[in-house]
């Protein structure tokens, strides 16, 4: 299967969701997951933003960076019942500031099991050539 510049994947995971994505960019790959997550659990295909969300988020390592980034979606489906239409992210020093643009979810039909949490087992976002690479593993 050829990939494209960017994209994602679920792949099999026992009782859990694994999302692999990949881009040109740490943000890109970052945006990528996010998306990928999103898409296991709601049908996104008319799916339109009625607002935005921004945060800042900091981190020491890139894998964190994901993780902050993936229990934000957590954070805001749970307290607000919204997902990430789309989703931008700029560096700033030290971190990211991320700009969802957001859908109210409970208007989404479900496909799949909603997550519940980041998992660390197996959590990875590298530079593999000229490409970034991540795996993440969602409780469901």
């Amino acid at each position: 299967m050829a990939e494209t510049a960017s994209g994602h994947r679920t792949v099999p995971q026992t009782a859990d969701l694994r999302i692999e994505a990949w881009a040109p960019t740490r943000d890109g790959c970052i945006r990528q997951a996010v998306l990928g997550a999103v898409e296991s659990f709601l049908d996104m295909s008319l799916a339109r933003p009625q607002r935005s969300r921004g945060c800042r988020l900091v981190a020491d390592r890139d894998d964190d960076l994901l993780v902050a980034v993936l229990d934000e979606v957590i954070y805001r489906l749970d307290t607000a019942c919204e997902a990430p239409v789309e989703v931008d992210l700029q560096d700033f020093d030290g971190g990211v500031e991320v700009c969802f643009a957001m859908a109210d979810a409970g208007t989404l039909p479900q496909v799949g099991a909603v997550p519940k949490a980041v998992s660390l087992t197996e959590l990875r976002l590298t530079l593999d050539q000229n490409c970034w690479r991540c795996s993440v593993t969602l409780d469901v």
